[in-house]
């Protein structure tokens, strides 16, 4: 009769074990397949995106590299981001 003593503790521990290792398993898998980053996009929204932010110039250039403005589009706002750019101290 000893031998079963403590069992209810058990009993009432081992379904918190399983919840915790499922738990774990899907958390593992959802970091596996997404990556540290935490999105499936490929984009990273890390400290790299706090490190460095697009100057309008940058903005400027990528979108005339891609297509989405023509030259003259482009030419005239050039000229008035340098124009309206603050100076430095």
């Amino acid at each position: 009769m000893m031998y079963w003593d403590g069992g209810w503790a058990w009993m009432a521990f081992m379904p918190l074990l399983w919840i915790a290792l499922i738990g774990l398993a899907v958390w593992a898998v959802i970091r596996l397949t997404h990556g540290p980053s935490g999105g499936a996009s490929g984009r990273s929204h890390g400290w790299e995106d706090r490190e460095h932010r697009e100057t309008p110039e940058e903005i400027l250039d990528r979108r005339y590299a891609s297509g989405e403005i023509d030259t003259d589009t482009y030419t005239e706002a050039h000229e008035r981001l340098t124009a309206h750019r603050p100076r430095p101290r």
